[in-house]
């Protein structure tokens, strides 16, 4: 792709082709994420056509130059960025050259995200500025573009304000950017509403509300059809409405279509349908959208929490900052996916974008995957924090209306989103008119824009700010509250008409406790579902609190809360790391000095009824499962050899785990989350090495450098070993292992295109070399 141009007008073309088995083909979105040009640095003239970019280095968004590094304690990112370089990043995209069309037409570029206050011309002229990097939003390039020539959009992105945030954020054009094609009469962005007031085993009815706006100088009829699809593709109805539209005016078209039967959205069996909108004048189709949706009720009660579908089910929800820890926050799907995949094991149900609107392919995945999300505008509002004074109090008093708006009108089809939340841990007053309008002023937006689902924010230390007694929390849909369990049980108990939920919550007994004894509470989001990137101290650079660490790899705590959450026998045994019950949690029977281990702290995770343990195959005894869920507890005098846990319910073995001591390192594994991948930019395929003995057991004090090569046609993306103090680079091929794991994240090589074997080899000093071989497909 180097070597020569695709026109955009040819890509246009192209599209057309590849979807002309579809009916109702005439808008044209096109992907825009290839052949950009990066520099790091401030410069003048780079928005004008004719500057010299051949020096600057090509690349393909989404594209986060921060997580590049070097990690430095100086940097001005500081404690909230994870020390990780912030400053001005400059883009140009491709040339790219179109014929003018046979009837006019208008042309936009999308950018799903842009960290952070990036400005966008085209051809020299300036399209606008948006500060708040989370953000959605769209500019009309048609009045600017060279029809016959080339064309060409810059961006300039600016985060060297700091420190500009609580944790982590990137840098650049770290989410996918489209260039989108209509007619003059449209379906305005995110103009599709769809929304489903009956969903029975029987029956769901679906109204849609259609927005076209006409930009032609003539008024005209026109007609809106959508056409409902289920998940084989099967069409299960089909509306339609017809009305005039006077020139320069937008018209809502209100439709509703009933399924019989329909196969509703839930946990366990997230089915989605798709509904294809387009707009007809005469017999001719001039504009069309796709959106994807869920049948399902779901709502809050205050006296027995949430509901889905006519279920009474507990959120048991995580708090996820947007970062995928070594790709930083430009993170391929894949990266997700194998995340969610473990949160599901573990029995996580809920999701808390926290604290910002995330890119729009995460909600898709939980639509597709089953979570329900609680979907999140700002960390702030006016007042500024700790370690991110420079952040978005800065804009939200122009900034937050059309933020929220954009936001929330591109979500509100998601099914898996049941709830928004306007802010976290507000430091504003909130005993004021001033505070309360602010709020007020945020969910009557939401209410406005999408009036099926509720609105809270995550009250902040609710009995010292007053907002319990006030009339504050009185006015919120849902009261939200951070931590201190005890306080938000007396509110409700007070207020028996508050629906209340656990915005953010720890890891201890005493909060799990209050969501499962206590029918009002609706669910709760643990801070944090994973490690994240930035909020910690030096040399720490990752705020360890996750269940799983950045490479997806179990922690203790994941491993105690499936024992809580999970619906099948779990368990799990973890001792202490160092002698007489001192040091971390650790889930192995290998200690790293036998000669000064002598006396082991032992406890077992378990929902089961009782847990015998055993030492080498000699019972340790046998614990019932204590009334309050708390661990069971053993203190042993240490064996080498294998330690073994057996739950049983009603007296019949359900589950067991075992743990081996490790020898002497002797071989890497290597094992990947997928064997196949396109050149799809967020196909990714993550292996993982592991250290491991003659009998393959873990070697978890082994932290050797493991050094990585690569042939075919694809490239190691990024490579970690979830430490949280190592400040290695995640580029390149080597890292050291960390608890006897590394892991090397494989992508296809977006310069060659090409298919076929690709093999990845894995070293260690001492070690036989080890490889794994994946296929690249079209």
């Amino acid at each position: 792709m180097k070597k020569y141009f695709v026109t955009a007008f040819s890509l246009l073309a192209i599209a057309v082709t590849a979807q002309a088995q579809r009916p109702t083909v005439k808008r044209v979105n096109v992907a825009f994420d290839t052949n950009w040009k990066f520099h790091k640095g401030d410069t003048t003239g780079a928005e004008q056509l004719a500057f010299d970019d051949k020096k600057w280095r090509e690349v393909t968004v989404p594209h986060d130059w921060s997580i590049e590094g070097p990690y430095s304690q100086t940097n001005p990112t500081s404690r909230g960025g994870g020390y990780l370089p912030s400053g001005v990043g400059w883009y140009r995209s491709k040339r790219f050259t179109f014929s003018k069309p046979a009837t006019p037409k208008l042309m936009y570029v999308e950018f799903d995200g842009v960290m952070a206050n990036s400005d966008v011309w085209i051809n020299g002229h300036h399209l606008g500025k948006r500060p708040y990097g989370y953000s959605t939003f769209r500019y009309d390039i048609t009045p600017y573009l060279t029809y016959g020539s080339s064309n060409v959009i810059s961006v300039r992105a600016d985060n060297s304000i700091q420190p500009a945030s609580r944790y982590y954020t990137g840098a650049g054009i770290y989410r996918h950017v489209r260039l989108v094609q209509t007619d003059l009469v449209h379906l305005t962005p995110n103009g599709v509403y769809i929304t489903t007031p009956v969903a029975t085993a029987a029956k769901g009815t679906v109204k849609i509300q259609a927005q076209v706006k006409n930009e032609s100088d003539k008024s005209a009829d026109y007609k809106v059809i959508t056409t409902i699809t289920d998940n084989a593709g099967k069409i299960v109805a089909t509306v339609e409405k017809s009305q005039s539209v006077k020139a320069g005016v937008t018209a809502d078209f209100m439709l509703q279509a009933d399924v019989k039967y329909p196969k509703l959205w839930n946990l366990d069996q997230p089915n989605l349908y798709t509904a294809i909108t387009t707009v007809n004048q005469g017999s001719t189709v001039i504009d069309d959208e796709k959106t994807v949706f869920g049948i399902r009720e779901a709502k809050f009660e205050a006296a027995t929490g949430f509901w889905l579908n006519g279920k009474n089910i507990k959120i048991k929800g995580v708090c996820l900052h947007h970062d995928g820890g070594a790709v930083g926050a430009a993170v391929p799907l894949d990266v997700w996916e194998e995340r969610f995949k473990t949160l599901k094991q573990i029995g996580v149900n809920g999701i808390r974008t926290s604290h910002n609107p995330v890119a729009p392919e995460f909600l898709d995945l939980c639509d597709r995957m089953g979570f329900v999300v609680m979907d999140e505008t700002f960390d702030t509002w006016n007042a500024s924090k700790p370690n991110g004074e420079k952040g978005y109090n800065l804009y939200f008093t122009d900034w937050w209306e059309r933020d929220t708006r954009e936001m929330v009108m591109r979500d509100r089809n998601h099914p898996s989103i049941v709830i928004y939340s306007v802010g976290n841990e507000i430091h504003d007053n909130l005993n004021d008119s001033t505070g309360f309008k602010k709020y007020r002023d945020q969910q009557n937006l939401i209410h406005q824009l999408d009036p099926g689902r509720p609105v809270t924010m995550a009250l902040f230390r609710p009995n010292v700010s007053g907002v319990y007694a006030n009339g504050f929390a009185a006015m919120m849909d849902v009261v939200g509250q951070n931590y201190r369990e005890k306080e938000i049980i007396a509110a409700h108990e007070a207020h028996p008409d508050w629906i209340v939920i656990g915005t953010e919550n720890a890891h201890d007994i005493a909060q799990w406790l209050a969501l499962r004894d206590k029918p009002y509470m609706a669910g709760q989001f643990l801070w944090t579902g994973i490690d994240y990137l930035g909020e910690e101290g030096w040399p720490n650079t990752t705020h360890d609190s996750g269940l799983i660490d950045r490479m997806g790899n179990w922690k203790p705590l994941g491993l105690q809360r499936q024992s809580w959450w999970s619906d099948k026998p779990v368990v799990h045994m973890v001792r202490r790391a160092d002698n007489d019950g001192t040091g971390n949690w650790v889930a192995n029977w290998t200690p790293a000095d036998f000669g000064t281990y002598d006396n082991a702290k032992v406890q077992v995770y378990s929902n089961c009824d009782e847990v015998e343990l055993f030492l080498n195959s000699k019972s340790q005894g046998i614990k019932p499962k204590p009334a309050n869920d708390a661990p069971r507890e053993w203190d042993l005098t240490f064996e080498k050899g294998t330690l073994k846990a057996v739950g049983r319910n009603k007296g019949k073995e359900v589950a067991t785990e075992e743990f081996k001591s490790a020898g002497a390192p002797a071989k890497l594994l290597l094992t990947a989350s997928r064997n196949q991948l396109t050149h799809r930019w967020d196909d990714a395929a993550q292996v993982n090495v592991t250290v491991v003995d003659a009998e393959g057991n873990v070697c978890a004090n082994t932290d050797d450098l493991v050094k990585f090569s690569i042939s075919g046609p694809a490239e190691i993306a990024a490579v970690d070993n979830g430490n949280v103090a190592s400040h290695e680079s995640y580029q390149g091929g080597a890292r050291k292992a960390y608890q006897g794991h590394c892991m090397a994240l494989v992508k296809g090589n977006n310069q060659t295109l090409k298919t076929g074997p690709v093999t990845l080899k894995a070293t260690m000093a001492g070690l036989p070399e080890a490889a794994i071989t994946l296929q690249i497909v079209q």
